[in-house]
């Protein structure tokens, strides 16, 4: 049994959490599915934008915990054990990663617990929806541990560093409503379906503009919020010079003064020199 669907329609690609009974936990086979769905989509460039939701009671109550007894050796008794954990580790944080380099905006639609590693999931994403009934935990800190896939890193630049700091700390539930307050989510909405429907309408939107323009405006906001200013304008000017298209800007206003949808090239289809064929 697959932990997801992902279907594609109309250039939005829609994946869904698909094991409620198992509250949606990320087990190893989940880790594989990811990755693999996120590289294909990456290579591909025929959807515009990707939207996450899932199905259940929660979003994803994280990681599975049996994952520490089977798939991965946690093994603390060596140095090399040790520094096992540490690649177990990266090869983990780059699945999520992918989340941010893909070429695409994603967004998340998040209802009920989104706990755990599913902290280090939607917080890898652009946009966050999220139904009233959601709320998100720092786990890993009532179970004895650090958070370690990505929270720590990037909820401190979603949020202010003091509310981050606070829950990380506490383990305690944030609310939607203070996930709204604080800035985690983009907006809350009454149901699950609710929240749904406004990240694919929301995606719907993003795949009727230039998906190189997407890719671009993309690119420049992660890179300005790694870097300085001056740095990130610098990055911007080239950027810009590589994905401008005077065609795209007229067909874009054709398209508004025509009242109808514009339409533009998709992007081009990655092949990496394993897949060539090429000698």
């Amino acid at each position: 049994m697959h932990c997801f669907t992902l279907t594609e329609q109309n250039h939005i690609a829609h994946l869904v959490l698909s094991r409620p009974e198992a509250l949606n936990t990320m087990n190893p086979q989940f880790w594989r599915e990811l990755d693999a769905a996120l590289t294909r989509l990456h290579k591909e460039g025929t959807a515009r934008a990707l939207v996450i939701s899932s199905t259940g009671k929660h979003f994803s109550a994280g990681m599975a915990l049996d994952t520490f007894d089977n798939a991965i050796a946690m093994n603390d008794t060596s140095p090399e054990g040790r520094a096992a954990i540490f690649d177990s580790l990266t090869d983990m944080q780059a699945t999520f990663t992918k989340l941010e380099t893909l070429r695409m905006p994603v967004i998340a639609a998040i209802h009920g617990g989104c706990i755990g590693g599913a902290v280090d999931m939607v917080t890898a994403c652009c946009i966050r929806y999220a139904s009233a009934d959601a709320f998100f935990c720092i786990q890993e800190i009532n179970i004895g541990m650090v958070a370690d896939v990505g929270t720590l890193q990037r909820l401190p630049k979603l949020i202010p560093e003091a509310v981050a700091r606070e829950y990380a700390y506490t383990g305690r539930r944030m609310p939607a409503a203070k996930a709204l307050a604080v800035g985690l989510v983009n907006e809350v909405f009454e149901s699950q379906q609710a929240a749904v429907d406004a990240a694919l309408q929301c995606a719907a939107e993003i795949a009727n503009k230039p998906p190189v323009a997407i890719w671009g405006t993309k690119q420049a906001i992660s890179y300005t919020r790694d870097h300085s200013t001056e740095d990130a304008l610098k990055h911007m000017g080239v950027l810009q010079g590589v994905i401008w298209s005077n065609a795209h800007i007229r067909e874009a206003v054709m398209a508004g003064k025509e009242k109808r949808a514009a339409e533009f090239p998709a992007l081009v289809a990655l092949q990496g020199f394993r897949e060539s064929g090429n000698p």
